[in-house]
């Protein structure tokens, strides 16, 4: 694999475009071919950098240094002054000095490359995943064997807890403090379950994971039943994803061939089996304890908490439940060390994470890149700008339990301190971008069918409270809300929040909340003046 030592962005904003952008990048791209650099940097183009002092810019990293107004003409000594000999150019710095340090997502990243860091897609991609031969050459099963011949569990949960290492499906809860809980109980039988329903509407993430790299789960889940001693373990996938089911009982097979899974794994005494269990279509089963009574044969329904599955969980017995990005981080964290995994992202939420990135974007896909980013560096360095130059307005993160982020936020890092703090939620990971055409009315609306018709009904708040929340959403939407409309919408958001048994019910009012604290103007909108500023609301005459 190829290190790039230095990242090269061009604006291409509609105005840079205009002044000469793709001629320079271009240039660029000739130049450093003919300095024979093409394998050390990455050049790209981006949308948006966040100002128009002297476009069209150039920034190249780790350095963060801005250029601008560049012309086809200057590329060149661009390259050889920068580049080759590791030297700014400042004659072409100098007319923008005064912008170094004030776009904010520049700043934020000085000192090194805003490119992927790939940890849990290391070999997604690369490895033919129906062969246990081609991971093994890849690393895998090192991390393993290194745990089962030279570490206590005890040393294996430690490594855990330093790496800092937290949960990637939305909660972001220490994993090594987790391990630490289930390893403390006393009984002798316990379980390790990797939750792989990954049914919030957009993610897709766990799927490449489980069908690109599916020994990385079945390593990492027996790392985790070394460290808390457990002898079983179960793979609840998405019932739509047969190919990663498939692929998942061709790695057990092959693993249990060659020692690496079953009965006294590497020689030793230490024995742990796997089993996959298919999900059936529920949202609510990715809620861990609704999944852990599926295992059972039982209705999809969470259980009362406490007890909590770390002491009282599939068959009453302590288990383990990690999600799929979480578990594909610990081989390479026992691999390479906690203090490697803590070089990435920020103190408080070390590592990468992985985002889906979909919506009104010019690229959409799947990236995995330190924590701490900026929403605004997504969309301007990874998904290429907002599409037909349209204008940000909003970002909806980890499905439809996710926070809605305004563009106010886009600077704000991405981890889950810095989101906590600005009173909104990273969530699994998917990036639903919307430019100004979206209505938040509309967004809102579609939540919460959605959530009404997934709710599983135990509870009272989740079951009526979504259902009268769709309804007064539809009602704005369709020009007879009323004022009053707002403040039951605050009280139901409150309640769900409060008063909800389990996760679905609880974060299912995260979008109300968010619409009626930075898009309230909007809706009030709806209701005052009988007018969908987007157009989007039938009571402009259409409809989606």
């Amino acid at each position: 694999m190829k290190t790039i030592r230095s990242m090269v962005l061009v604006s291409s904003d509609p105005l840079s475009m205009e002044r000469g952008a793709q001629q320079v990048f271009d240039n660029l791209q000739s130049e450093i071919k003919s300095f024979g650099l093409e394998d050390e940097i990455s050049l790209s183009m981006v949308g948006d950098v966040g100002r128009h002092d002297a476009l069209p810019l150039v920034i190249v990293y780790p350095e963060a240094t801005i250029y601008g107004p560049v012309k086809p003409q200057d590329t060149r000594l661009l390259v050889e002054e920068h580049l080759y000999k590791g030297r700014t150019a400042s004659e072409l710095t100098a007319s923008i000095r005064e912008l170094s340090g004030k776009i904010a997502w520049v700043n934020a990243r000085k000192g090194t490359i805003p490119a992927q860091q790939r940890i849990v897609l290391q070999r997604a991609g690369i490895i033919d995943p129906t062969n246990i031969e081609d991971y093994i050459v890849h690393d895998g099963y090192q991390a393993l064997g290194k745990v089962l011949t030279e570490m206590t569990p005890a040393d294996v949960i430690n490594e855990l807890k330093n790496s800092g290492l937290r949960g990637r499906g939305g909660a972001g809860f220490p994993t090594g403090l987790k391990w630490g809980f289930v390893a403390g109980t006393g009984n002798k039988k316990k379980y390790v379950v990797c939750n792989a329903d990954e049914s919030e509407p957009g993610t897709f993430k766990d799927r490449l994971i489980l069908e690109g790299d599916p020994h990385s789960i079945l390593e990492a889940m027996t790392i985790a039943a070394y460290a808390v001693g457990a002898d079983e373990g179960y793979v609840y996938v998405r019932g739509e994803y047969a190919l990663a089911q498939e692929r998942l009982k061709i790695a057990i097979e092959q693993a249990k061939e060659m020692g690496m899974l079953g009965d006294n794994i590497f020689g030793t005494n230490f024995s742990f089996n796997i089993h996959v269990h298919s999900g059936a279509g529920a949202y609510i089963c990715g809620e861990e304890t609704a999944l852990l009574e599926s295992i059972e044969g039982r209705r999809g329904e969470p259980r009362p908490r406490p007890p909590y599955p770390t002491t009282e969980g599939l068959w009453g017995k302590p288990t383990l439940v990690n999600n799929v990005e979480t578990l594909a981080n610990v081989p390479a964290i026992i691999f390479h060390g906690a203090d490697w995994f803590r070089s990435f992202g920020t103190p408080s939420s070390p590592g990468t994470k992985v985002y889906t990135i979909l919506g009104n974007v010019n690229v959409t896909g799947l990236i995995e890149v330190p924590m701490g980013i900026t929403l605004r560096e997504v969309i301007t360095i990874y998904a290429k700008g907002m599409k037909n130059g349209a204008t940000f307005k909003m970002a909806q993160t980890g499905g439809s339990s996710g926070s809605i982020i305004p563009a106010s936020l886009q600077d704000t890092p991405m981890d889950y301190d810095s989101f906590s703090r600005s009173g909104v939620s990273l969530g699994s990971g998917a990036l639903l971008i919307c430019d100004d055409n979206n209505c938040v009315v509309d967004l809102a609306k579609v939540l919460q069918n959605f959530f009404r018709v997934e709710s599983c009904s135990k509870c009272n708040p989740c079951r009526i409270g979504n259902e009268r929340a769709y309804q007064i959403l539809n009602n704005i939407s369709e020009g007879t809300g009323t004022m009053q409309d707002l403040e039951d919408l605050t009280m139901i958001s409150t309640n769900l929040s409060e008063l909800s048994n389990c996760g679905l019910g609880q974060t299912a009012g995260t979008p109300i909340r968010d619409v009626l604290d930075h898009f309230r103007a909007e809706v009030e909108a709806h209701i005052k003046l009988k007018v969908c500023p987007t157009g989007v609301c039938p009571m402009s005459g259409k409809r989606k």
